[in-house]
C-alpha cells in the first residue's frame, strides 16, 4: 500500500524506520504501520458530532523483544540519524513540527536543529537505562 504521507526507510530489504506527515490527514481512520507492528501509527480525521464506538481493548499475552520508538516533533526541527546495529550508516531525515518518526530497529542519533518540542512515545515496560539500551559511539569520518 502506497501512502504518499509516509515515507519508510529500508536498507538491505529491512523496514528500519518510517516518517509520517500529518499535514494531509485522509478523513476518518487511517493506519499507517501493518498489524503486525509492535507500534501502530494511525489517524483520526472527522467532523464535529462523530460518535465513536464506545469499546475496550481485551486482554491477552503480547511478546515484544526489542524497543521501538516514536518521536512526534510539535515545534521545530531535528534529524534523525539511522544505523544498522553495527554501525553502518543508512540515512539522516530530518523531522520537521507535524512530522514523526518511528524506529523499528537499528541505532538512532538525533540531532537539535532548532529549538524543538518534542512529544516521544514507546513500548513498555521500561526496564532503565542499563538493561533496556545500549550507547554507540558513532564516528561521523
Amino acid at each position: 500500500m502506497v501512502n504518499e504521507n509516509v515515507k519508510q526507510i529500508i536498507f538491505n530489504d529491512e523496514l528500519y524506520s518510517s516518517i509520517f506527515d500529518l499535514k494531509n490527514i485522509k478523513e476518518g481512520l487511517d493506519f499507517f504501520t501493518s498489524d503486525d507492528a509492535f507500534i501502530q501509527v494511525g489517524t483520526w480525521n472527522y467532523q464535529e458530532g462523530k460518535i465513536l464506538d464506545a469499546h475496550y481493548h481485551n486482554t491477552f499475552e503480547r511478546k515484544s523483544y526489542i524497543t521501538q520508538e516514536v518521536v512526534l516533533v510539535l515545534e521545530g526541527s531535528i534529524v534523525c540519524n539511522l544505523y544498522t546495529t553495527q554501525g553502518e550508516f543508512i540515512s539522516s531525515e530530518e523531522i520537521n513540527q507535524g512530522q514523526l518518526i518511528v524506529q523499528f530497529q537499528g541505532i538512532h542519533e538525533y540531532e537539535i536543529k532548532k529549538d524543538s518540542k518534542v512529544l516521544e512515545i514507546k513500548n513498555g515496560p521500561y526496564f532503565g537505562p542499563e538493561k533496556d539500551r545500549t550507547r554507540i559511539n558513532i564516528k561521523n569520518d
